[in-house]
């Protein structure tokens, strides 16, 4: 806990500047959170970032979120070389921390210490997201220039990408291509949605199976994204009116969502062309 004094050289200054530059190491938007999560105190009681001090109050600071590492975790790894680093996320699994404060064991956390790089960020070695219900293949770099060689493949639309998901319903179509721009939710900005003023996005589906569950249908898909938008699988199904089963933001809330990387086609930094493929969970298994 870091205790401080008021002094006449900060009256009227806000609580976020003056607890700002008595933390010069600590990022703005980190210590931001400690306000929201009421870390920081004036004379015992939660303080708001834009408060003006008065000189002889007494801000206490609880730093122990922005120092403390996540815990340790253990995932399947696929493939591994001097420079990347290929797993098989399970669902309920974050790619990265969402923000300054990163207490909560994710994909990040675990390759962190197989990094060559010193960490800049909380994202280092991240190449791609996968959501945290989606499991499947997921690559890594191991230091920023190979980071940088695979980024560069899937914006040049360069990486194949398999998954498979389980539907609502059952598509009109067996096979179909979904060619519909994705723009940001102004109502929801945490959430993406259909829009002409968006950016192009383009998904093929093919219908594996259709299942009866107590008597409702649902649909084995497989999905490849020609773009690779945030959310574009579920933003795209739920537009065809055949939401992602579990899906609770672009569909109905329930059990765990289905949707699976099966695999990823990239050509590593060694210029081999490779093909990475994760087995589905028993789980998602059981229920097709």
């Amino acid at each position: 806990m870091q205790k401080l004094t008021v002094t006449d050289k900060y009256s009227g200054v806000r609580a976020d500047v003056f607890v700002a530059s008595h933390n010069p190491k600590f990022s703005r938007s980190s210590l931001k959170l400690l306000f929201m999560q009421g870390l920081v105190n004036i004379n015992g009681k939660p303080a708001k970032p834009g408060h003006k001090l008065r000189p002889g109050q007494t801000i206490s600071i609880d730093k122990s979120a922005l120092t403390k590492r996540p815990p340790k975790i253990e995932l399947p790894i696929i493939y591994e070389d001097k420079d990347v680093i290929v797993i098989d996320k399970p669902s309920g699994i974050l790619t990265h921390s969402k923000g300054a404060i990163n207490t909560e064991a994710t994909v990040a956390s675990f390759i962190r210490p197989k990094l060559t790089d010193k960490p800049s960020s909380n994202r280092a070695g991240i190449v791609h997201r996968l959501d945290r219900e989606t499991s499947g293949v997921i690559i890594a770099a191991k230091n920023e220039s190979v980071r940088q060689w695979l980024q560069k493949q899937f914006a040049n639309r360069k990486v194949k990408k398999t998954y498979l998901a389980v539907l609502e319903g059952k598509p009109k179509e067996p096979t179909a291509i979904i060619d519909a721009p994705i723009a940001r939710n102004p109502k929801k900005p945490q959430t993406f949605k259909v829009s002409s003023l968006g950016k192009t996005a383009q998904t093929k589906y093919r219908l594996i199976k259709s299942m009866n569950i107590n008597d409702k249908i649902y649909s084995l898909v497989e999905l490849s994204p020609e773009t690779g938008r945030t959310h574009q699988l579920r933003v795209h199904c739920s537009f065809i009116g055949h939401s992602i089963v579990g899906d609770s933001v672009y569909g109905k809330a329930g059990g765990q969502m289905r949707l699976h990387a099966k695999n990823l086609e990239i050509k590593l930094p060694n210029g081999v062309l490779k093909k990475f493929e994760a087995p589905l969970s028993a789980k998602f298994k059981e229920f097709v």
